[in-house]
C-alpha cells in the first residue's frame, strides 16, 4: 500500500515536470514573437493553444497511469 502510493507521487511528479517546462516555454516564445511582431498575435496565439493542449495532454496521460498503479 505504502509503496504504490510513492509510485503514485513520482509518477505525477515526474510526469508533470515535462508539460509544465514546455507550457513554459510555449508561453515564452509566443510572448517574444507577439512582442516582436504585434500584428502576429492572431496567427501565433491558435498554434500556441493548440501546443498547450497537445503538452496538457500528456500530463493528462500520466495522470491516468498513475491512477492504474496498485
Amino acid at each position: 500500500m505504502e509503496l504504490t502510493e510513492i509510485a503514485k507521487a513520482i509518477a505525477i511528479g515526474l510526469g508533470a515536470l515535462g508539460p509544465s517546462i514546455g507550457i513554459g516555454m510555449i508561453g515564452s516564445k509566443a510572448m517574444e514573437a507577439i512582442g516582436r511582431n504585434p500584428e502576429a498575435s492572431g496567427k501565433i496565439l491558435v498554434p500556441m493553444l493548440l501546443a498547450i493542449a497537445f503538452a496538457e495532454a500528456v500530463a493528462i496521460y500520466v495522470l491516468v497511469i498513475a491512477f492504474t498503479i496498485g
